[in-house]
This record gives C-alpha cells, sequence and structure tokens, in this order.
C-alpha cells in the first residue's frame, strides 16, 4: 500500500537541505542616533523616530560608514514590544553607496526595556533585539547584496544600536 503524500507528515517530505538554517556572518554595523522625537500615542501605538547621523560596518567583504539623514521609525506597542522600521545609506570605503533597510522588533521584561529607554548598559541576553536586513545598490562589486537574504542580532548600548548581520545561506 502507497502513502499519499498528502497523509504523511510535511516535516518528513522535507529535503534534508531545507531542515537547517545556515548562516555565515556578513558584517557588523554600529548606527549613531540622536534622542527619538516623541510623536506620542497615535491610534494604536506609540510613535517615535530617530534621526541617524552616522555609524559604520565592518566585514571581511565590505567596510565603510553610514552617512548622516537615515531614520529609525519606532512603534512602542501595546504589548511593550518595540517595532523598528529602518533606512540608512552604507557608503564603503572604496565609495559605493548601499541603500540598506530592516525591520526589526526588541522586547523583553518591562524594567529591562526602561532600563534601555534610560541609556542604562543591559546584557544582549535579557532582551530579544533581531532584525532583517535588506539591500540594493547599482554597484556591480557589491551586486551581490541585492540578491541575498540576511538576518541580524541586535544589542543596544547606550551609545546607540549595534548588530552582528548573518548572510542566509
Amino acid at each position: 500500500m502507497t502513502t499519499s503524500v498528502s497523509a504523511m507528515s510535511l516535516s518528513a517530505i522535507l529535503p534534508r537541505e531545507m531542515t537547517e538554517l545556515r548562516a555565515k556572518p556578513l558584517f557588523v554595523f554600529q548606527l549613531d542616533v540622536q534622542k527619538a522625537s516623541q510623536i506620542g500615542k497615535t491610534p494604536g501605538h506609540d510613535r517615535r523616530v530617530g534621526e541617524i547621523t552616522g555609524g559604520r560596518f565592518e566585514g571581511e567583504r565590505l567596510r565603510g560608514r553610514l552617512l548622516s539623514g537615515g531614520s529609525d521609525w519606532q512603534t512602542v506597542r501595546d504589548d511593550g514590544a518595540w517595532t523598528l522600521d529602518v533606512r540608512v545609506v552604507m557608503e564603503t570605503d572604496d565609495g559605493a553607496l548601499i541603500g540598506m533597510t530592516y525591520r526589526g522588533i526588541r522586547h523583553g521584561p518591562k524594567e529591562v526595556i526602561d532600563r534601555i529607554a534610560r541609556g542604562e548598559e543591559v546584557s544582549p541576553s535579557d532582551y530579544y533585539l533581531r532584525a532583517t536586513p535588506w539591500f540594493e545598490t547599482a554597484s556591480e562589486k557589491y551586486g551581490w547584496l541585492n540578491r541575498i537574504a540576511s538576518v541580524a542580532l541586535g544589542h543596544r548600548l547606550p551609545t546607540g544600536p549595534i548588530y552582528q548581520v548573518f548572510e542566509v545561506l
């Protein structure tokens, strides 16, 4: 008797290559962000916007600086989680421009999130900060960035956020 595919467990029909996430470090970046403008309690959430004034990034295949003029649109949700919607321009050491956008989420115990909001030092293991960066560039040298997916682990330092970005293989 043959078992139909529809009767099998979905995980049983997955190819082995799809059962584990593989990634490799892409680069580390640090943002310089001005104190957020408090738009306030809008319908559905509390809105804050931080202006990105610079920063830097470094990795095996690219390094450079983050240009001023980017923004970090933050939503403080009723459940205490913060969502991030960030846009920034990266300039490599050899002059190429790369647009990076990412969405992210930060959450943890209220007392930890309050300490972060006050600018205090907090261990990254005490809360969750993850993001999904996407890139776009006209540079032939860095064109491979247009065709990858990435994830980032973040940490909020008193001076601003720092992320380790991984290319998903």
